[in-house]
């Protein structure tokens, strides 16, 4: 009886030794397999980041993680160190990595020329609040749809909205930067300050822009190069029910 107690205590003696020592090598086997992918940190964004963000709203945005080297991307950052007084040149997106190239000091911000004007084309500017332009989301080098409403100056209360150009080309964006604060997740903070739009129209359409920013207002919708042309039929206050 009593060489069977000792038997079963050296059975389990034996067992919890042979734990540890799994144990102890699976740790260690995972410092070696970390170790050999020679870690490194990167700033990495965790929600939308709108064009034209301060290095300084930055940080409720982005955080830093540890990737493998061989995963980092040519330019990206450690840290935001070094990068006070700079902006976000384009928009950014969860899960980018954050390069340098994308701050850029605030005069450097998408300016007019970013895109070329075709021939025959000039560029014309026009003023508008966020929701006239997709959200603040336009990009210079997006093709739009450009609408104008006016109202009836003998009847206040009736007017009417129609598409005036289809695929204008947007030469460039200028934003205000937006005021700091937080979002929930997955979210975009909803913009706050209007747009200088750049757009390459002719000398003849260029005048209708003008005269509809001034008596009328625009909104511009975003389009790509397969949208489907309009018939511009009118759309009126008294047509939204029929």
């Amino acid at each position: 009886m009593k060489s069977r107690l000792l038997a079963g205590l050296a059975a389990l003696a034996l067992a919890i030794a042979g734990t540890l020592m799994l144990a102890n090598y699976v740790s260690n086997a995972d410092r070696r397999a970390q170790a050999a992918l020679d870690p490194i940190d990167v700033v990495v964004v965790d929600t939308p980041v709108p064009a034209g963000t301060k290095v300084e709203d930055l940080a409720s945005h982005v955080r830093v993680r540890s990737i493998p080297s061989a995963a980092k991307a040519d330019g990206a950052l450690a840290s935001l160190s070094g990068s006070g007084g700079q902006v976000t040149s384009v928009a950014l997106e969860p899960g980018e990595q954050l390069l340098a190239s994308r701050l850029v000091d605030p005069s450097e911000q998408t300016t007019p020329g970013a895109v070329e004007v075709p021939d025959g084309m000039q560029e014309v500017t026009i003023l508008l609040p966020p929701e006239s332009v997709v959200g603040g989301t336009l990009r210079a080098g997006d093709l739009v749809g450009l609408y104008v409403t006016q109202t009836d100056p003998a009847s206040p209360q009736a007017a009417s909205t129609q598409l005036v150009f289809d695929k204008v080309l947007v030469t460039a964006v200028q934003q205000a930067p937006p005021s700091g604060g937080t979002t929930t997740e997955g979210t975009s903070a909803v913009p706050n300050g209007s747009s200088f739009v750049t757009l390459a129209r002719n000398s003849t359409d260029s005048a209708k822009v003008i005269l509809s920013a001034r008596v009328g207002n625009i909104w511009l919708t975003k389009q790509s190069v397969k949208t489907p042309p309009s018939d511009r039929t009118p759309v009126s206050t008294i047509g939204i029910f029929k």
